[in-house]
């Protein structure tokens, strides 16, 4: 069994990526493979990270108030491209409480806010992955 792949985003201009970089390494420390984008990304640069890489999960850390804009876009992309029924996607940051039911509806697996540990994501990764390995 090959190990899960997962994207760890940065969308937008969002300039902190010390969160992302604290997942990221959790991730691997879980036997996970994590492909990390960088700062700022676009939708389309995340999208295209995740067709190349060809990833299990796509992970976006926000920061910047932009995730009712950026994360959606980044799902709808995922849906025309044709790999959202693949790829299992979430989101992580400083997004309020009163925004995640639409972050969900939108397609956004789950959000978690600060607070979340390491192990509730790993845990969730490996129960809800889209595809088998």
């Amino acid at each position: 069994m090959r190990p899960i792949r997962v994207l760890v985003a940065k969308p937008g201009l969002d300039g902190h990526d010390r969160g992302a970089k604290v997942i990221a390494r959790a991730l691997r420390d879980a036997g996970m493979e994590v492909i990390y984008s960088g700062l700022r990304q676009t939708p389309e640069n995340i999208v295209q990270i995740a067709i190349q890489e060809d990833v299990d999960v796509v992970a976006m850390s926000i920061l910047s108030g932009a995730h009712n804009h950026l994360l959606p876009a980044v799902v709808d992309l995922m849906k025309k491209e044709e790999i959202y029924d693949d790829i299992l996607v979430l989101a992580g940051g400083i997004i309020p409480e009163e925004d995640i039911p639409n972050l969900i509806e939108k397609g956004i697996s789950v959000v978690f806010t600060p607070g979340t540990t390491t192990e509730e994501t790993i845990k969730f990764i490996k129960n809800n992955l889209k595809r088998s390995l």
